[in-house]
């Protein structure tokens, strides 16, 4: 599978930064954000809780056979349409912590869009246990299914 979100993580901080480039306009990108239907077709994972405003919150959990598998939350901090997400995110059961996410959906073109994600973690020590996951490919496959599921809209 071809890398195409890069994550640049230099050593001895406790940010990350993850940038993509999309063949989609950029409020294309924006809704896979921001609506519940995009986000469990890309994620693959049931949308529990969703408020898109300032102070709104999220809920996620992805289950099988059964058993829950992945639960998250936060909250939604600032909300900018096609331009700006500041939240929180938190995945239950994991050594990672709480982090705070800079979300920037940038127009390219009218056809091409660019995210770029910074993430702060509570320590440096929790962004390791984040890198020590899947997380790159984990990533890189959940934007390509995003990218194969909103190319459909256009």
């Amino acid at each position: 599978m071809e890398q195409k979100t890069n994550i640049n993580a230099l050593e001895g901080k406790q940010d990350l930064t993850i940038t993509r480039e999309f063949d989609l306009p950029v409020e294309l990108v924006y809704k896979a954000y921001t609506e519940a239907e995009f986000i469990a077709q890309w994620m693959g994972t049931n949308v529990l809780k969703l408020e898109n405003r300032n102070h709104g919150s999220f809920e996620f959990e992805t289950s099988y056979e059964g058993n829950v598998m992945f639960k998250a939350n936060g909250t939604i901090h600032k909300l900018i349409p096609n331009q700006e997400m500041v939240r929180t995110f938190e995945m239950e059961n994991m050594p990672v912590g709480v982090q705070l996410e800079f979300l920037n959906f940038e127009k390219v073109t009218e056809d091409k869009s660019k995210l770029t994600i910074q993430i702060i973690y509570k320590s440096e020590k929790h962004r390791a246990e984040q890198l020590k996951l899947p997380f790159s490919y984990g990533l890189n496959m959940a934007h390509n299914k995003l990218e194969e599921v909103l190319s459909i809209q256009q």
